[in-house]
């Protein structure tokens, strides 16, 4: 039954990593439109 868990835990945490790769760049890109 561990696979289940291998199954479901690797997508959640290749979107995890994907969002949060996005957020930084959304972030990062906001700082320079406000010109910091």
């Amino acid at each position: 039954m561990w696979y289940f868990a291998w199954l479901l835990g690797l997508p959640l945490a290749a979107i995890f990593a994907a969002l949060n790769a996005m957020w930084l760049e959304m972030k990062e890109d906001q700082e320079i439109i406000a010109g910091k």
